[in-house]
């Protein structure tokens, strides 16, 4: 059980009706590490409560135990249970929030600002608030870096493209993690555009005070209280090389497109296989024989699929509800911790799950020899082709990674059989 309270103040707009809201949140915890953060929001509030051009409501927030704190708030605003958890009613509101900015700072002295924009389950922000960030940091003569790399200088040179490359994929991996990198990523789910600035102290001969950042942070607030809609003219589907440059959704999808091709071609052949009328013999002298006629009881047989593809379902629901239900169930009859009774519950799951390949094979030795894994394998092919482009749309990185994985070793499986002798009294087996 995690306890924790959050603080927030509501800066009205004088010239508005409170219909739509700016956050600008810190996250808080008990080590205090973040306390820089904190003195620069409340000068922020200080500042911006002696100014009348406000046209949008700001909600200036501090909360506990970092992503935790965050969706309680944004639960309680909202006024929804996504979650579970249970949050106290919030004494007052704002608009309708239109963007939220998160600030972590782990020093009065900063020499970049890096900026995290990756979500929960793979969620970006419009980046159009990506680029407004750019904007103010060279405007100010602010460096900043994303996923902790400097921006290439030059381009056209070996260099460039390389270190573009590599923070590609950085950005892949922790988009593929499906975790939230920073307050904002709860944000996202409730179509808020919102990205998480740090500050960075490093060696570097550059340095600037919260000043600097105050500044910065004050002139993207000003450019978005002008907002007269959402954030939704620029791309919400993309990976940066760099902060000045993209590449589009138009130009990375047809990667994932090309893999799934290979299981759909792949698919394409078995299924030309098991419906051939004939199968030519070759002959001594290599000319092919005439075609021999299939018996009826070799068929396809696709409903013998059944049982199985059943199981294989069952398994994935299991693992997906039976975790959490199982951690409820142990922690209130049984004396273990919760992490004790997530461990038990998967592993009697994966004891459960050691009956599927028995009747897989039943189901497969009950046709031929060979056309009971093909129209096995046919369906499975289909199957994870259609898993993987559903993944692929909602969170590229991971679909693309689980496709460079899981590709080339579903095309090229076949069946073998036993590679280990058995020798019992009076038998006798070869594999």
């Amino acid at each position: 059980m995690v306890s924790g309270t959050n603080v927030y103040g509501i800066l009205r707009a004088p010239r508005a009706a409170s219909t739509e809201s700016l956050v600008l949140t810190v996250p808080c915890g008990s080590d205090s590490t973040n306390s820089q953060a904190v003195g620069l929001l409340l000068a922020l509030a200080a500042h911006f409560r002696g100014q009348i051009y406000w046209a949008k409501d700001i909600v200036f927030l501090v909360t506990e135990h970092d992503l935790l704190g965050t969706e309680a708030w944004l639960e309680a605003y909202h006024d929804v249970n996504v979650t579970g958890m249970q949050s106290s009613p919030l004494q007052g509101r704002a608009g309708a929030i239109q963007a939220a900015v998160a600030l972590e700072l782990s020093s009065d002295v900063v020499t970049s600002l890096d900026v995290a924009v990756e979500g929960l389950n793979g969620q970006l922000p419009n980046l159009d608030l990506l680029n407004l960030f750019q904007t103010f940091c060279q405007k100010g003569g602010l460096l900043c870096t994303l996923q902790g790399k400097l921006q290439p200088e030059d381009w056209t040179s070996l260099d460039g493209p390389l270190q573009g490359l590599q923070t590609l994929l950085l950005m892949v991996l922790r988009q593929a993690s499906g975790r939230p990198h920073g307050s904002h990523g709860l944000f996202l789910r409730y179509r808020v555009e919102a990205l998480t600035l740090r500050g960075i102290n490093s060696f570097r001969q550059y340095k600037y005070d919260l000043v600097a950042v105050g500044k910065a942070l004050e002139g993207m607030f000003r450019k978005l209280n002008h907002l007269l809609e959402r954030l939704h003219q620029s791309f919400f589907l993309y990976l940066l090389p760099g902060l000045s440059r993209f590449v589009s959704i138009g130009l990375y999808m047809p990667a994932v497109g090309f893999l799934l091709l290979v299981l759909g071609l792949k698919a394409l052949e078995l299924w030309m296989q098991l419906h051939e009328a004939g199968m030519g013999l070759e002959e001594p002298g290599g000319a092919p024989g005439p075609s021999v006629p299939l018996p009826p009881s070799q068929g396809v047989g696709l409903a013998s699929l059944v049982a199985p593809l059943l199981i294989s379902q069952a398994m994935g629901l299991a693992l997906y509800v039976l975790p959490v239900l199982g951690q409820h169930v142990a922690t209130q009859h049984f004396p273990v911790a919760e992490a004790e009774a997530v461990v038990l519950t998967l592993l009697a799951i994966y004891a459960a799950g050691l009956a599927l390949p028995h009747n897989t094979h039943r189901v497969v030795s009950t046709q031929a020899p060979d056309r009971g894994w093909m129209a096995l394998k046919l369906v499975a092919l289909i199957y994870l082709a259609l898993q993987l482009g559903c993944i692929a749309l909602t969170n590229f990185s991971l679909g693309f990674l689980l496709a460079t994985t899981m590709v080339p070793t579903a095309a090229l499986a076949k069946p073998h059989g036993p590679r280990v002798s058995f020798l019992l009294p009076g038998w006798s087996a070869v594999a």
